[in-house]
């Protein structure tokens, strides 16, 4: 061995790349999910920073505009005025807050509840898989305007009713996708392992199925969270929903189909913010769907 091979600097490892790294590179050269992603927070940027710039406030009334002929969008109001004589621009910006926040909060909710339910039933099998997933069978037979009516009855009209209604009903799809992939894991060789290894029943579940569940329930997630603004636009335009002076796009549609014919205006914006929300998280959906696919590497 001579000397300069002696002095030669040794070769850097070579790192390999993750599921997970391999998955974010795919998921970047797809210019529409991307696209879509810098949209989809350009419009909550906005939604959330608007009404702090604007100098109309949600509830402020313009009495001079409560006529419809004299509430048309103009340079002291780019959307216009709703009915009430209330900047529209403002009330949209606000109604993106709640829309979202409804979105992004019950599918997390229906995520952690979802998740754990699955993966337990899944893993423990036997009588206490018949027992959680007939639980969940019964819950599917409830008609979900059934279940909210109900809890307006008994708690009142409340934003976070809107939550637990639609956190109880998404839950359920989420619980029976993680235990699929559970019984399809729960036999490999390193659960196996860890179970020889004398692993808990818990730990095993928590850092072995779960992380290799992540793959199909990121995917169903950013296809839930627009599933779940429908759900509660639909909620508000029977009037279920939000309540004054809070708002939310599907509050501000059900106001602007009334006056389709005399005040489009009323209609066309929220209808706007709604249908670029949804484009873009289904883009960002399939993106990811297409990123964490296998079978298209």
């Amino acid at each position: 061995m001579t000397a300069d091979s002696l002095s030669a600097p040794a070769a850097a490892p070579v790192r390999g790349r993750s599921l997970w790294d391999d998955a974010l590179r795919r998921l970047l050269r797809n210019r529409a999910a991307v696209t879509a992603a810098v949209t989809l927070l350009m419009l909550a940027a906005v939604c959330l920073i608007g009404p702090l710039l604007s100098p109309h406030a949600i509830d402020q009334v313009y009495w001079d505009r409560l006529s419809l002929d004299a509430a048309a969008p103009s340079w002291d109001h780019w959307f216009g005025n709703d009915a009430n004589g209330r900047d529209l621009m403002v009330r949209v910006f606000y109604g993106g807050q709640i829309s979202l926040m409804v979105g992004l909060t019950a599918t997390f909710v229906a995520l952690i509840i979802g998740v754990t339910w699955g993966a337990t039933a899944g893993f423990m099998g036997g009588q206490v898989d018949n027992i959680m997933m007939r639980i969940v069978d019964v819950m599917y037979s409830l008609p979900f305007m059934f279940f909210v009516i109900l809890l307006m009855v008994f708690f009142g009209r409340n934003i976070f009713l809107i939550f637990v209604a639609i956190g109880a009903v998404e839950w359920l799809d989420m619980a029976r996708i993680v235990r699929g992939q559970t019984l399809s894991l729960k036999r490999r060789e390193f659960i196996e392992a860890a179970r020889a290894a004398g692993v808990g029943t818990a730990t095993i579940i928590r850092r072995h199925i779960l992380p290799n569940t992540l793959g199909p329930v990121v995917v169903y997630t950013t296809l839930a969270v627009p599933k779940v603004i429908l759900l509660e636009s639909f909620i508000s335009f029977l009037g279920l929903g939000v309540q004054e002076p809070l708002t939310s796009w599907g509050v501000l549609i059900s106001e602007g189909a009334k006056e389709m014919e005399t005040a489009p205006w009323m209609l066309i914006w929220p209808a706007i913010f709604l249908a670029i929300s949804l484009f873009c998280l289904n883009f960002v959906g399939d993106g990811v769907r297409d990123a964490l696919d296998p079978r298209d590497r």
